[in-house]
């Protein structure tokens, strides 16, 4: 009984933020939104879903990401990429601010000052490893994506969807749930997709461009990335790591293989699974996936990072080996 009061609880907590947050939106002269640096389908569904609903109603409202300014190939053809401000043009100080999925302000690299200096930043995010550092955080580790809250908080505002933001929410959506795949799928989850594919989604089209269409190069680098993966049996992990060698040789970027951890993760031998890359800095960037008895937040957090339970990650200036061997010890 006690834990359902604590879910009641939570749930008026987060639906008072929500009409916090609507109410600082429809008050602000502009609206600046922001989502975390190499961002995901989530991240830039739902700061795009939110953007288009706010320009069609006339409101004054700008979206960036930080540097490096670029997206992966697979998000090319969600609406208003085009429309999308530069990090060095985002204002300074925000009277509003609203941020997308995004767990900490060191996520928001070079947007990090402004988020600090807005007058009030909102943050929208589903991640339960969430630092809390807006002035309203609307945070909901039940919710599949962050954009489930994007679309909360557009009913909050009473406005209207579009097109346009149907689809970048849709796209939010299905990247969050693998497709529908994943222990997050509820039947709310199938409602909200059904009212978003209302709205003329193209979803063969867009699934295609989102999960499974890559360039040649992309599949001979994934052959060689498959060939250099290692299973550790007696910690049912498999990991493989893309270096940027790898990707100078196959003329391939970084971002086309945001995809490659959900190949590795077909391995029946996993419980845990990891793609390690190497940004051109020499940082590595880590991707962990779990079945479930392994909650993978938990080592993502233990290195400045954070994620779900199912789904994390971090960055490390270790090199590549140094990180694998923390990761196995700590599974």
């Amino acid at each position: 009984m006690s834990g359902d009061r604590d879910h009641d609880r939570d749930q008026d907590d987060i639906e008072q933020s929500l009409a916090r947050a609507a109410r600082a939106v429809a008050g602000a002269e502009c609206v600046a939104l922001a989502c975390h640096v190499n961002p995901d389908g989530d991240a830039l569904g739902s700061m795009l879903g939110l953007f288009h609903v706010l320009r069609a109603a006339g409101r004054n409202v700008v979206a960036s990401f930080p540097e490096p300014f670029v997206v992966g190939p697979h998000y090319r053809e969600l609406p208003g990429l085009e429309c999308l401000t530069r990090p060095v043009d985002f204002p300074a100080e925000p009277s509003v601010m609203v941020t997308f999925d995004c767990g900490s302000l060191g996520r928001l690299g070079d947007l990090e000052p402004a988020a600090k200096a807005a007058s009030e930043l909102i943050v929208l995010d589903h991640h339960v490893s969430n630092t809390r550092y807006g002035t309203i955080n609307v945070i909901d580790p039940a919710a599949a994506a962050s954009g489930v809250l994007v679309r909360r908080l557009v009913h909050e505002l009473g406005l209207p969807l579009t097109r346009d933001a149907a689809v970048a929410l849709y796209a939010a959506l299905v990247c969050d749930t693998g497709r529908f795949q994943y222990d997050t799928t509820t039947p709310a989850v199938f409602e909200l997709a059904r009212e978003l594919v209302a709205f003329d989604v193209p979803v063969s089209r867009l699934s295609r461009q989102l999960f499974e269409e890559h360039r040649f190069a992309y599949l001979k680098l994934l052959g060689e990335a498959l060939a250099a993966a290692e299973l550790d049996a007696e910690r049912r992990f498999v990991w493989t790591a893309v270096t940027q060698e790898m990707l100078a040789r196959h003329r391939v970027t970084i971002e086309e293989v945001e995809g490659l951890i959900d190949i590795v993760r077909r391995a029946s031998e996993a419980e845990v699974t990891c793609v390690l890359k190497e940004e051109a800095d020499g940082t590595v960037r880590v991707s962990l996936r779990s079945l479930g008895d392994v909650d993978v937040r938990e080592i993502a957090a233990a290195h400045g990072g954070g994620g779900h339970r199912f789904a994390a990650g971090f960055e490390s200036t270790h090199d590549i080996a140094a990180v694998v061997e923390n990761i196995r010890g700590a599974l």
